[in-house]
């Protein structure tokens, strides 16, 4: 029995096991952040990338056609030469797949048991966060035990491959129903930048404030070929924002946003948008359509600077 194995299939039993453990990191990726986002804990702070799906999906949606394609290949050489299943790598590597799904699912279990007998709150999100792990490493260590002890017929096959799709696309589903379309996505996106932009014009005119003792009359007045700040427009229109002077100490910043800013929680707000520059707390969270942001200088929290 010949079981020299040639640089072709070692290569081919790498590349198969290497975009497994890549596809199993995206698919886990993108369920726990869809549970992060409809389970939203009170504690849980970020930016809006941190909820973004895109990478992880687009890394499920080439690995996962790959690693099938890759898979029926090496499949094809089992059925040509039987002797093939015999290689050292091939069962190096299933032990080793064997031996990670196996650890996953008892530590995912010993974390299950520890927090239900220390007494922490066993949250919804936490609960599916342990199903997802169980059912994808479970699911793998199922797979390779077929392998190893040779039970993949043809219909077990199938069954795995509708277990690994339903999976991938459910999970890729949830994600756009969850989290949005990339369409959804690139919409936030703006509303985030147009945040971000009207937070930095207003540590501008607070800057300005502290400088000169008054507030700009227009946005160009911010303008400095020293510092280079030039005041942004807005990244979608390409329009300049909304700025009115409404009193002494008082302004106002204005835009017009695509989708109202998630608001069910301060803890989702703050994913979406990072606390303001300037005056810890500042509500930023909008509506769709025009949105202006009333604001009104504290001259105890941002005193006049005395002139040198």
């Amino acid at each position: 029995m010949n079981t020299k194995i040639t640089a072709k299939d070692f290569f081919l039993h790498i590349a198969v096991i290497a975009l497994l453990y890549t596809g199993t990191m995206a698919l886990l990726n993108i369920l726990f952040r869809v549970i992060n986002v409809a389970f939203p804990q009170v504690t849980q702070y970020g930016y809006f990338g941190s909820t973004s799906i895109s990478l992880p999906v687009a890394t499920l949606i080439v690995v996962f056609p790959l690693f099938l394609f890759l898979a029926n290949i090496v499949r094809k050489g089992y059925t040509e030469d039987p002797s093939r299943k015999d290689y050292p790598v091939r069962k190096w590597l299933i032990y080793i797949t064997l031996f990670l799904a196996g650890g996953v699912l008892a530590g995912d279990l010993v974390t299950l048991i520890y927090f239900f007998l220390d007494g922490q709150e066993m949250t919804t999100a936490f609960l599916l966060k342990i199903l997802s792990v169980l059912v994808v490493a479970g699911c793998i260590f199922g797979y390779y035990m077929d392998d190893l002890k040779d039970r993949l017929t043809s219909s077990r096959r199938n069954v795995w491959r509708v277990v690994g799709a339903v999976l991938v696309v459910g999970s890729i589903a949830a994600g756009f129903n969850v989290l949005g379309t990339p369409q959804s996505q690139r919409m936030l996106r703006y509303d985030s930048q147009k945040v971000s932009d009207l937070q930095n014009i207003q540590w501008q005119i607070i800057n300005y404030w502290q400088q000169k003792g008054v507030l700009p009359a227009a946005l160009a007045d911010l303008e400095d070929p020293i510092s280079g700040f030039i005041a942004p427009v807005d990244p979608q229109t390409r329009n300049s924002y909304e700025y009115k002077k409404a009193g002494t100490l008082t302004f106002e910043l204005c835009a017009e946003f695509n989708k109202v800013s998630q608001d069910s929680a301060e803890s989702v707000a703050r994913m979406v948008y990072p606390e303001p520059m300037g005056k810890f707390g500042e509500n930023w969270q909008h509506e769709a359509g025009r949105q202006c942001f009333s604001r009104t200088i504290d001259p105890e929290f941002y005193p006049v600077r005395p002139k040198i």
